[in-house]
């Protein structure tokens, strides 16, 4: 059994090391961590216009309070300049960060990645007023291009535009030589100039072709048949729950499971959020129950595993100073969701009786939650919120201040504290049976 698991171990291991090196996944996850702050300011900026300056569900509807309605107008420009153009954000992160690891230093990388992005798509919206006369507005940019839903063409064209423009910059054919005397900032920018100027006019070209041919434009192709598919996938609950069972298994051999699905993970949530914040702004009906915070609220509280559970389970039962003592050392951590201290320090990692319910808590919890938020009793998630943020009040946040949302968190703790409560009994007797052995053996 022991040579199996390491065979395991080390399978999973390589295959990690390779997913984690691999240039492309580098650049993704370094431009969503670019982003967070980005996503909670846009995030507050809903938050702060529905429950403090809105007439109908704020603090505005209050009379002495009526004045705050004339101050919606900044965190509505908030909220849009934020999360209405995550896209283009994204698309300028990841050129910059591919860039890098092609030694191509300076922000020219992330434009090229801006405008060939920008090249694909069209830039003529159809309008329709409300008596259905349409018109063709000309020199604009729609929404779907720019917010989440033109996410994944995006990174398409920033990973295909930045490898292309840095192939380019290796021809001495294509670099604009100038005299010594020139500062080193202004030949760098000419050197840029031919390998810019093409790999923008072979997108451009691309999406022209591709309209001509189809009717079509990319954006709608990747949407279709790629983003669509995949938030589909992760909206039902058999996607959601195989994807924390992967994660929760990379953390029981050792690697940052998150980490790992983040790639994967990052990109829907994100748009799923950010769906239901321009829903919620807008009045109408949410259209997402699985979302970045409702990974936190139901399945990540006190960390990966749900492991608060795991620290009044041994509060309330562990007869182990050893585990005790963690505990009280990961308490603090564990409250704003950090459980490295729990994982390694207890540990989880290779352990076979805490690795079962560390394993299978966060997939029942978020069971729980889904149903809870899809008969209506926790309602739909709406504000991303930190991931740090304490249980109890990252559900009331989130949801913007719904308290079935925060007695569905409380009921998720709860089951999560019987699940690991037998795991803890269980680790009590193992350390009972290993001390009375070692008492033998000295008598002996």
């Amino acid at each position: 059994m022991e040579a199996l698991m390491d065979k395991l171990t080390g399978a999973l291991g390589g295959v990690a090391d390779k997913v984690n090196g691999w240039r492309y996944i580098i650049v993704i996850k370094n431009a969503f961590y670019a982003l967070i702050p980005v996503i909670i300011c846009g995030a507050f900026g809903t938050l702060f216009g529905t429950m403090v300056f809105d007439t109908q569900t704020g603090l505005a509807q209050f009379g002495p309070l009526a004045f705050l309605a004339e101050l919606k107008p900044i965190a509505t420009a908030v909220s849009y300049v934020t999360l209405s153009f995550l896209t283009i954000y994204v698309v300028f992160l990841m050129g910059l960060e591919l860039g890098k690891l092609n030694e191509k230093e300076g922000f020219f990388p992330g434009i090229v990645a801006v405008m060939s992005y920008l090249a694909v798509n069209p830039s003529t919206y159809l309008a329709t007023d409300d008596s259905g006369a349409s018109m063709l507005v000309q020199n604009v940019l729609a929404k779907q291009y720019t917010d989440t839903k033109g996410l994944f063409l995006g990174m398409i064209i920033a990973i295909a535009a930045v490898e292309l423009y840095c192939w380019l910059c290796k021809s001495r054919a294509l670099n604009f030589q100038m005299p010594d005397t020139v500062p080193p900032n202004v030949s760098r920018s000419f050197s840029s100039l031919f390998p810019g100027a093409i790999t923008v006019a072979v997108f451009a070209t691309i999406g022209f072709a591709f309209h001509a041919l189809t009717g079509m434009y990319l954006y709608d192709v990747i949407y279709a048949v790629v983003q669509q598919p995949l938030m589909n996938v992760v909206q039902g609950l058999p996607g959601i729950l195989l994807l924390m069972f992967v994660a929760q298994v990379f953390w029981v051999i050792g690697i940052h499971g998150n980490q790992m699905i983040k790639p994967i993970r990052e990109p829907l949530l994100i748009a799923a959020i950010t769906a239901n914040a321009d829903a919620f702004a807008s009045g109408h009906a949410l259209p997402n129950i699985i979302t970045m915070p409702f990974w936190d609220m139901y399945m990540s509280f006190g960390g990966s595993g749900c492991t608060l559970g795991l620290l009044i389970a041994i509060f309330l039962i562990s007869k182990r100073e050893d585990q005790k003592a963690i505990a009280k050392l990961s308490a603090p951590c564990g409250i704003f969701n950090i459980n490295e201290p729990v994982v390694f320090g207890m540990p989880i990692m290779l352990n076979p009786i805490l690795a079962i319910p560390f394993i299978i808590t966060p997939l029942i919890t978020g069971t729980i939650g889904y149903f809870a938020t899809a008969v209506g009793f926790a309602a739909r998630a709406v504000v991303y919120i930190p991931w740090p943020t304490p249980p109890i009040l990252s559900a009331w946040l989130a949801t913007a201040g719904d308290l079935g949302a925060v007695a569905t968190q409380l009921v998720c703790i709860v089951v999560s504290i019987l699940i690991y409560l037998p795991f803890v009994k269980i680790s009590n007797r193992q350390q009972v049976v290993s001390y009375g052995e070692d008492a033998e053996a000295s008598e002996a």
